[in-house]
């Protein structure tokens, strides 16, 4: 049996590792002109513009898989990633009706229509995203998430939700086993931007864990990019995203296209998303991290 000291040795050590990550990696000096990303506009079959993105060579949202391989399969190990906050965490949501009133809305600030259910939040078709009522930068962040143990639908309509780090960029949430989609939308990736390093999703209704530490864009004072923001992320404690430059934003601007970055306040909130599918969250926590000097 894991002990709670044992699952918070394992997020001490989560912590340590992004450290040394972000230690490494800001020795040098970021290139913003890769990946390569070009873009054209190509007739739809209703005889409409339809915009391609393409980064490095690959059509956003790729579904030939000898174009855009599918990131290979592997099994977690038993309960790595699950833990308990550390001492500084900030709490989002603890399984009470108290957490969830004190630190959540919906998208307009008002009170969420998603409901509690075992002590999991779980997202109400038609309610809407929930956003933190408090602010965030740069962080590291976990949450627990289960797909509907009962199977419906298929590929991005199964089990499909999302985490959103500054109410921006989302890392997808979706029932990915034994579900094909396209790589750069599967359960770890950075929706439209990148895929994962390996496909580690748990069965439908089981519980998985996200661990992800980000570091948000900077912009100027005129509103121009000049730090692109940064992914570390592990699912289900296996890495599946290693320090991942984000090459622009991850919003849908269609059927192969994401959207660009977009100047926006140093914090906003942490969102999570409702796709229509009754995914559940729980053990939801937040670390404050500093940005990096420029």
């Amino acid at each position: 049996m894991k002990t709670h000291t044992a699952r918070s040795r394992f997020s001490a050590i989560l912590s340590l590792a992004a450290l040394a990550l972000c230690t490494t990696h800001a020795k040098a000096a970021e290139d913003m002109s890769k990946p390569v990303i070009t873009t054209e506009i190509r007739k739809g079959e209703d005889g409409k513009d339809v915009l391609y993105m393409f980064i490095d060579g690959v059509k956003v949202h790729e579904t030939d898989v000898t174009k855009q391989p599918l990131p290979p399969v592997v099994t977690p190990g038993d309960s790595l990633g699950f833990t308990t906050p550390p001492s500084d965490a900030i709490v989002l949501f603890d399984g009470s009706e108290e957490s969830f009133k004190a630190n959540w809305t919906d998208s307009q600030g008002n009170p969420s229509q998603w409901k509690i259910v075992d002590g999991a939040l779980e997202s109400v078709k038609k309610a809407g995203y929930i956003q933190t009522r408090r602010n965030f930068g740069s962080v590291q962040l976990h949450v627990e998430w289960a797909a509907p143990a009962k199977v419906s639908g298929d590929g991005q309509g199964r089990g499909n939700s999302g985490v959103f780090l500054m109410n921006q960029y989302e890392v997808q949430v979706l029932d990915s086993y034994e579900n094909q989609t396209y790589a750069d939308g599967q359960a770890g990736a950075l929706y439209g931007r990148s895929k994962p390093l390996v496909n580690a999703c748990r069965k439908p209704g089981e519980w998985q864990s996200y661990d992800i530490i980000f570091h948000r864009p900077v912009f100027d004072e005129k509103g121009k990019l000049i730090r692109r923001a940064t992914f570390t992320v592990f699912h289900n404690g296996v890495l599946i995203q290693d320090h991942v430059v984000l090459s622009g934003g991850t919003g849908w601007m269609g059927p192969h296209a994401a959207s660009e970055y977009k100047a926006h306040p140093d914090k906003l909130p942490i969102a999570l998303q409702d796709h229509g599918n009754p995914v559940r969250f729980r053990n939801i926590w937040v670390r404050e991290l500093k940005d990096k000097p420029l």
